[in-house]
């Protein structure tokens, strides 16, 4: 058994590990699956009754807090060869000016610093604008932009305490110089972001350990260096991971100044017994607290993360938990599982027999009647495990689940793009050094800090379309599938399957002119689906003729 914070959502961060939908062979390539979905793209809890394989696990993501996270081959990462010479060159070049550095230390953010970026951010707006005088300027192509996580640490991927359930790349600070580290983001920033030839940046989050313990300097320099490297637009999404006990109102003011607009709280709880069975560092009181400050500094901009299946944990109580928070939360919720995650203090806690292993039959309880208290409360479910009312979807996460291009700045941070700059034109999934200690050295070194690329196949690109795009309440439009596959529409694939047409007889999956997706009941059985979707993707993509377009 495992003890792993597992988000019904995440795509994030999770490590690497074969590819979901797809098993490796001992000659390195991949056989079609006929076993259940792989638990990083199942959706529970579910009762074990609709459960297809073992129970869910993934790790937190926002999305996490939402991340997506790559889906990357096992085994250790070894130092970036071959092609990346291509993206070397211009590394050391950027590693030799990354940028002014911003002075360490401090909560409050003197002027120019935050200045700095919002001028940055409206020149490179005059530029475009001067540029594009002979006429309107059309949408970028989806290949030019993308989002960007920083995995960031002056003291993140640092915390003050490592929690109980928590197997995250995080590190207890010691001695940390936030400056160097600070340049060493920088760099890879504007590394990335000109080996991606990306011209637009629609959001940034900001993740990590405790983000909220680093300077706000380090937001201000990481999003004045992305401004001046792309067109960053002034009201693009910034989001910020906070805990409650480490943004007071004085830091909360300075990281709004800094450029950040959106938080994305851990409360996990509002139970003191459940807290520090947790190991947080926070009371009830704490949480609610620091949401009151954070709503008032980001009016209908705060995310809220509340926790299920925790041992010893009852229906009734936590239903009572989530509709005190309502009462106090702004525009969005997400709903994330503990699962038992090996190498944590609760996994030995509930080996030893001290504590009871969580029940999946609860959790599920919990999580189909906390989904129908927050419709209730008008919450729109866009996605498994997220929640918002008044449009408050998170912009970021979005990109992750329509399989959008996102950049991947720091120490264990993942990313997925085009390397277009080096004259590639097949989607990579990367992966960058995980200790911090070693991925400055080589940021210092080469200007970045890949460790691990791995270019996607069209059908491993498809599957992902298929099994993220399924997690929303949107589900795969006709439209957004043709933009990865012209020629296999979803009705080639699914219209005729005498299996998917038993799941479009029972309601749980609705295939019409809009697309394919989930109903209400679908969504929390999503798991239960995958398997035989993605199986007649498969069996559909071998069947097919190739298609004339390289990479559909």
């Amino acid at each position: 058994m495992k003890l792993k914070l597992k988000k019904f959502s995440d795509l994030p961060k999770l490590r690497s590990s074969p590819h979901p939908c797809r098993r490796q062979r001992k000659d390195g390539r991949a056989a079609a699956v006929s076993a259940p979905v792989p638990s990083r793209w199942r959706c529970g809890p579910e009762p074990s009754r609709w459960r297809c394989g073992p129970e869910p696990s993934r790790r937190r993501s926002d999305t996490g807090r939402g991340h997506a996270a790559p889906l990357l081959p096992p085994g250790r990462p070894t130092r970036p060869t071959g092609r990346f010479a291509l993206g070397l060159s211009r590394s050391r070049v950027l590693a030799r000016a990354p940028g002014r550095p911003a002075t360490a230390g401090g909560t409050a953010l003197p002027g120019v610093r935050a200045r700095g970026w919002v001028k940055a951010a409206k020149m490179a707006q005059r530029r475009r604008l001067a540029e594009d005088a002979g006429g309107r300027r059309g949408p970028t192509p989806g290949s030019q932009r993308a989002a960007l996580y920083v995995h960031v640490s002056g003291e993140w991927p640092y915390c003050e305490k490592r929690c109980s359930y928590c197997n995250f790349n995080k590190y207890i600070p010691r001695g940390v110089d936030e400056a160097a580290m600070r340049r060493c983001l920088v760099t890879e920033a504007q590394t990335l972001l000109q080996l991606s030839a990306v011209q637009r940046v629609e959001s940034v989050f900001f993740g990590g350990g405790t983000p909220s313990l680093a300077s706000p300097h380090t937001v201000a320099a990481v999003l004045e260096a992305v401004a001046q490297a792309t067109h960053l637009p002034a009201d693009s999404e910034v989001t910020l991971e906070a805990n409650p006990t480490s943004a007071p109102s004085s830091r909360l003011a300075a990281f709004r100044a800094a450029g950040v607009n959106r938080l994305s709280i851990g409360l996990q709880s509002l139970d003191d017994t459940e807290l520090q069975l947790l190991g947080r560092t926070h009371s009830a009181s704490d949480a609610l607290q620091m949401l009151a400050e954070a709503r008032r500094r980001f009016p209908g901009r705060v995310s809220v993360d509340l926790m299920l299946g925790l041992p010893a944990q009852h229906v009734g109580p936590w239903l009572g938990q989530l509709r005190k928070l309502l009462r106090h939360c702004d525009d969005h919720v997400s709903l994330y599982q503990l699962s038992l995650e090996r190498g944590t203090a609760l996994f030995t806690q509930v080996q030893q027999g001290s504590l009871p292993a969580p029940d999946p039959e609860l959790a599920a309880e919990m999580y189909q009647e906390g989904r129908a208290v927050l419709r209730e409360a008008g919450f729109r479910q866009y996605e498994v495990s997220n929640f918002a009312r008044n449009g408050a979807l998170s912009t970021h996460n979005w990109t992750y689940w329509q399989c959008g291009q996102y950049l991947g700045v720091g120490p264990g941070a993942h990313g997925r793009f085009i390397p277009q700059g080096a004259g590639s034109h097949t989607r990579e999934a990367r992966i960058q050094t995980l200790e911090p200690d070693n991925w400055m050295k080589e940021v210092m070194l080469f200007g970045h800090g890949t460790r691990r690329r791995v270019p996607l196949g069209e059908l491993a690109l498809l599957e992902e379309v298929l099994a993220m795009g399924l997690r929303t309440d949107v589900g795969i439009t006709h439209q957004h599938w043709q933009q990865f596959e012209p020629q296999l529409t979803l009705w080639d694939l699914f219209v005729a399957n005498k299996e998917v047409q038993e799941l479009l007889e029972q309601g749980r999956l609705l295939l019409d002119r809009r697309g394919l997706r989930c109903s209400w009941e679908g969504l929390a059985v999503l798991d239960s689906m995958l398997p035989t979707l993605l199986s007649r993707l498969q069996e559909a993509w071998q069947q097919r003729t190739p298609s004339p377009v390289p990479g559909g």
